[in-house]
């Protein structure tokens, strides 16, 4: 395992997929649990800069707070 720094929502996607995936979970269950419609979990993985993320990540940098996540040595090496 190693750890991912998250500074996009792209970064956030592919974070968000991959362990997804590594939990053996498809993007209609994962809608499921969250009460929300699959095309929102489509957004979420793909990156896709919603004005929610958009403005965590300016708060973060404003802040200088970081996000880091541990990932699979598998993962990290698509990020």
């Amino acid at each position: 395992m190693r750890s991912a720094r998250v500074t996009s929502p792209e970064t956030l996607g592919r974070i968000l997929r991959e362990a997804r995936l590594s939990n053996e979970l498809t993007q209609d269950e994962v809608a499921d649990y969250m009460d929300v419609n699959r095309r929102y979990v489509i957004e979420l993985e793909s990156g896709k800069p919603t004005l929610a993320l958009t403005r965590l990540f300016e708060y973060m940098r404003a802040t200088g707070v970081t996000m880091y996540t541990e990932i699979s040595d598998d993962a990290q090496a698509k990020l």
